[in-house]
């Protein structure tokens, strides 16, 4: 690692601790030239990827519009924040383990939707109306007896 002050690139580690997210290594480094001393980080590279709209449009993967959408379905519910950032945590490592360059706004929409009808069923829904572009009752409906369907078919087993 090169100094900062002198430019010298040799260095020796005096102390290396996990950082409170646990997602990068602070390192605490003495330059062995000038003896002054200086902090690094160390993190995981992480390989971007695309997402493809539904119009065929290309952009880059950004967590805070996956967070910003959960967020408004999760309005005014009993949702914490950290349940819906365990919820974009838990997507954004199926992403990335799937190693796929560029992943369809379709299939994150229902990886959303997924985790949201096991948290609250009301976001889901709320969800479902803007990601399934909900035209009229009747498809809001047949949403909705979706989950009444799976509810008392749960119920029925126990």
């Amino acid at each position: 690692m090169k100094c900062m002050f002198c430019g010298c690139e040799d260095s020796k580690v005096i102390d290396s601790r996990s950082t409170d997210d646990g997602k990068s290594i602070r390192r605490r480094r003495e330059c062995t030239d000038c003896g002054r001393r200086f902090t690094t980080f160390e993190t995981i590279e992480i390989v971007p990827f695309l997402i493809v709209k539904r119009d065929g449009t290309r952009q880059s993967y950004d967590r805070s519009k996956l967070k910003n959408g959960i967020l408004r379905s999760c309005e005014k519910r009993p949702i914490s924040m950290l349940q819906i950032d365990m919820i974009v945590d838990d997507i954004e490592k199926s992403l990335y383990n799937s190693l796929d360059e560029e992943v369809t706004s379709l299939k994150i929409g229902d990886m959303v939707m997924e985790r949201l009808k096991n948290v609250d069923e009301v976001a889901y829904i709320r969800f479902a109306a803007v990601y399934r572009q909900f035209k009229d009752s009747a498809t809001f409906f047949e949403e909705m007896s979706k989950i009444f369907n799976n509810g008392t078919k749960s119920k029925k087993k126990n």
